[in-house]
């Protein structure tokens, strides 16, 4: 295996890693800037309050990205074993 290839599998992998967890930590950021907007308009400072909605959304997100999630990882982990396949060549 050449150091290009192996940089080139090792730059799609992290890609790849981003891409999954791009939407879960775009929208619980977005939970979050929420919830601290109401925190600070309603001056209640509780500590659960914030971690209770991002707990949830993300539970939601699970569920309902799951079905995206595992055919992507599926897709993918092929694809690497495939082109692993072909190094020895």
């Amino acid at each position: 295996m050449t150091p290009e290839l192996a940089i080139d599998l090792f730059k799609s992998t992290v890609f790849f890693a981003l891409y999954m967890v791009a939407p879960f930590l775009g929208i619980i950021l977005i939970v979050g800037l929420i919830t601290s907007l109401l925190q600070s308009v309603t001056s209640i400072q509780e500590q659960t309050l914030t971690f209770a909605p991002k707990l949830l959304t993300l539970a939601l997100l699970f569920i309902f990205l799951g079905p995206w999630l595992l055919r992507s990882t599926t897709e993918f982990a092929t694809q690497m074993f495939t082109r692993m396949g072909t190094l020895g060549h």
